[in-house]
């Protein structure tokens, strides 16, 4: 007889080995931490202590020329041509502009013939007095003839004087009809074209702008000005003296501008209207990078915070209440917690090449603010390991 085939239950292991299998394996894993939540997240602090850290300062400025001059026509006339090449750097006393010199040469020719008679008119007039003057002696004639004759030679050397003023002011005349650069600098576009008329010490033919040293204008709030002078007060803050600032630029780019300058001027008087004073900074520019006009943001360098706390700024958070971090507390249990602390900040500052904020408020030395591990906080009071503390930025 043929064998008998197996059962079903022969072929396959029955559910109940299975179940219990899967228990031991189950049992056997990595188990999920209590609660059955997230693990414990991991993060770094830093220990906060007053320390002496430098501060800079900046502000929104605009490039301007160190002279800046208008070039206007000294007489009235048509303008003939232009000399220059519009935005080209100029000399002090190069030729802009050539007005109609016609009506000045003849003005210059017609001083001349009215000297050249105000001479003869004088010649005349010492020989008419030489030939009275011994008629008078002998009594020829009567004194007062001899007077006349007298007072009209000298009438006639006022006359040259006259003349010869007037000789002058036709020179110099005709010499404005040749428009020249007052200063050293760059040009602008000429505001008038050829056969435009320019009158006299009114119209703007063009402007030449001295950019080497540039100058760097930019405003500082009332209201800061009186924070850094309380925060002198009480000592927190030092600052250069007569304003002896190292000054550096950057460029609407991003860039920062390759040479450093100084402060050079400093008002004395707040704007009324903006709530400002104005403050002034040189900076060389012998190879024309920077342009007239230019918006820049202007560092002041030179401060230092005394006895400051700071932290590195990406330990700063926002939250709906303004700025806070994160410190490292505990709970009921002793367990290390994270712990939402509010903090006012203050000025910018760097040590060791890493950008730091320095902490007006919240607060207190020896306290150790989280700054890594920040993005597995889900929330203030979270449970959390420490791990090995961050070093302290280098001085």
């Amino acid at each position: 007889m043929p064998a008998p085939r197996p059962t079903l239950q022969r072929r396959f292991a029955s559910p109940g080995l299975l179940l219990v299998a899967a228990l031991t394996l189950a049992a056997c894993g990595p188990q999920p931490p209590p609660g059955g939540g997230m693990p414990v997240p991991e993060v770094t602090t830093v220990t906060v202590e007053p320390a002496s850290y430098p501060v800079t300062f900046e502000y929104v400025g605009q490039t301007a020329g160190s002279k800046d001059a208008e070039v206007r026509a000294r007489v009235t006339g048509i303008v003939e041509k232009r000399l220059y090449r519009e935005g080209a750097p100029v000399r002090a006393g190069q030729p802009l502009f050539l007005l109609d010199a016609r009506p000045f040469e003849a003005q210059l020719a017609a001083a001349e013939a009215e000297l050249a008679r105000a001479r003869a008119q004088k010649t005349q007039a010492d020989r008419e007095a030489a030939r009275l003057k011994p008629l008078a002696e002998r009594r020829a004639i009567g004194q007062k003839e001899a007077d006349d004759a007298a007072s009209a030679a000298e009438f006639a050397a006022a006359a040259i004087k006259a003349a010869q003023a007037k000789l002058s002011e036709a020179k110099l005349n005709l010499a404005y009809t040749r428009v020249v650069a007052p200063i050293s600098g760059v040009s602008s576009r000429a505001q008038q074209s050829e056969g435009s008329l320019a009158n006299a010490n009114t119209t703007l033919l063009t402007t030449v702008s001295q950019v080497d040293p540039m100058w760097v204008l930019f405003n500082v709030a009332d209201n800061e000005r009186l924070r850094l002078q309380r925060a002198i007060a009480d000592g927190r803050l030092t600052l250069p003296r007569d304003n002896a600032f190292g000054v550096s630029l950057r460029l609407a780019d991003g860039s920062t501008f390759p040479r450093n300058g100084r402060i050079d001027f400093a008002d004395t008087r707040v704007n009324p209207q903006t709530g400002t004073f104005e403050m002034r900074a040189e900076i060389a520019n012998g190879d024309l990078a920077l342009k007239p006009g230019q918006f820049v943001r202007v560092t002041l360098h030179g401060g230092q915070r005394q006895a400051a706390l700071a932290v590195p700024q990406v330990a700063v958070l926002e939250g709906p209440q303004g700025k806070f971090v994160y410190v490292a507390g505990k709970d009921k249990e002793g367990q290390d917690i994270a712990v939402a602390r509010p903090v006012v900040v203050g000025d910018w500052s760097e040590r060791g090449g890493v950008n730091l904020w320095l902490i007006e408020s919240g607060l207190a030395a020896g306290e150790r603010v989280i700054v890594d591990g920040l993005a597995r906080i889900m929330q203030p009071n979270t449970p959390v390991r420490i791990g090995p503390p961050a070093a302290a930025p280098a001085p």
